[in-house]
């Protein structure tokens, strides 16, 4: 009996205990119908890191120096393709062309460039089938005229005088669709990069559907962007190819009333990573620049025009800066050339001066800037600019373009002006224009 009424006493102590310590922290305590309205009333806070101000872009002898680096590597270090399933070129490039005779079209994804793949299955497979058509969607002047103009260079496909589009299009159909076609009369159409900006347009997209719904044209294409199957609809993505018999005519008829064409993909995705270099389908876009790589991606706009009206520090590329300053005056060049030597003056007394976790970051170069009335100061001294408006229109040219930022300095001291070029690369943009002057 005593054990069990010190057992009884110990487990009351302990529950008071637990009970104090629950009344103590009891303000901390929310219910989920109040916690859920306290996180949804805190303002969403979002970072003002900007990527492209965090990773500066390539010059151009620093990106050739990274390629052939990349190629000089052994055929032991380069990727491979990573087939899906257990077989190699010779025994994929089989299995993709049976499904194509069974009325499916082909598209690839992956990581890395698929060009020299698609290449090789059209020259060592497709072409033995039928008539082959390439067509390089990321080349920026790929327009549907030309898309066209190649298939119809295909023997025995007349030719007529007529530009129409829409009539080409009804001839090219018929003539691949005719009922007593022979078997050799088919159309392998390899568009690489179907996704590029260029064969985004809508009249693109309706004529590929067109053409890759008709049983004797296959469509083979690759896709580089997360989203591509963005691009078409479910309907034209779960199409089945026409029958020859439907396709005899480019227009059906329903009840006396005439209808617009079938149209489709019937595609197959398949996974085709070849870790290779995007070199050919970049080789439009300013390699050295992210807003470059962007273009290319998007088509909303050239690398150029980006850096040109960047007003936030877009990244600029000794290039660029090289074909204002050979556009700008005498004197600009002598502006510019004054506000980049205080700049990397102001930058190496920031290192000397501190050192360690304190130091400033590299790429911050709005801290080394010179403020307005010091640089008009250093202007007139050195007879670049005599007077606030002469001042005011050097340094317009250069702000347009984007070589010199403006931001409010701190205390209200006025403006600062920077330029957007990390130390070593504007020493050597500095260097070049002194060896031109000389």
């Amino acid at each position: 009996m005593d054990t069990d009424t010190d057992v009884s006493d110990n487990e009351q102590t302990h529950l008071l205990d637990v009970l104090n310590d629950a009344n103590a922290d009891v303000q901390h305590i929310r219910t989920a119908f109040n916690a859920y309205f306290v996180h949804a009333a805190s303002r969403a806070r979002t970072s003002a890191n900007v990527f492209s101000a965090r990773v500066l872009p390539l010059t151009q002898h620093e990106y050739n120096d990274t390629i052939a680096a990349y190629d000089a590597r052994t055929a032991d270090a380069r990727p491979s393709t990573r087939w899906s399933g257990n077989h190699d070129a010779r025994t994929a490039f089989r299995r993709y062309a049976h499904e194509l005779d069974q009325g499916f079209n082909l598209v690839f994804y992956g990581f890395g460039s698929k060009r020299a793949v698609l290449n090789d299955f059209a020259s060592k497979e497709l072409a033995h089938r039928g008539h082959v058509v390439v067509v390089n969607g990321y080349h920026p002047n790929t327009s549907l005229k030309d898309v066209l103009a190649s298939i119809e260079r295909v023997p025995s496909l007349a030719n007529a005088a007529t530009t129409n589009m829409d009539a080409q299009i009804r001839r090219i159909c018929s003539f691949f669709s005719a009922t007593d076609a022979p078997r050799t009369r088919r159309l392998y159409l390899v568009v690489h990069n179907i996704d590029a900006p260029p064969m985004r347009a809508q009249k693109v997209k309706n004529t590929l559907s067109l053409l890759a719904i008709s049983p004797n044209i296959h469509l083979v294409a690759s896709v580089d962007r997360l989203g591509s199957p963005l691009l078409w609809s479910a309907s034209e993505l779960l199409a089945r190819k026409v029958q020859l018999s439907d396709t005899a005519t480019p227009l059906s008829s329903v009840n006396g009333h005439t209808t617009s064409p079938k149209r489709g993909y019937t595609f197959l995705w398949h996974d085709l990573t070849t870790l290779t270099p995007y070199d050919t389908e970049l080789s439009f876009a300013d390699r050295s620049s992210i807003a470059g790589a962007s273009y290319a991606s998007t088509g909303a706009r050239s690398a150029l025009a980006t850096t040109a009206t960047a007003g936030a520090g877009a990244p600029l590329t000794e290039t660029a800066v090289a074909h204002v300053l050979a556009a700008v005056t005498s004197k600009a060049k002598k502006l510019f050339i004054l506000l980049g030597t205080r700049q990397l003056a102001n930058a190496e007394a920031a290192s000397v001066a501190v050192t360690g976790s304190d130091a400033p970051a590299p790429t911050d170069m709005a801290q080394f800037g010179l403020n307005y009335d010091a640089l008009f100061s250093l202007a007139r001294e050195h007879f670049v600019a005599t007077s606030d408006t002469a001042l005011r229109a050097l340094l317009g040219e250069f702000k347009d373009h984007g070589l010199v930022l403006v931001g409010a300095a701190g205390g209200g001291s006025g403006d600062t002006l920077w330029i957007p070029l990390r130390k070593e690369r504007l020493v050597r943009v500095l260097k070049s224009i002194e060896t031109e002057s000389s």
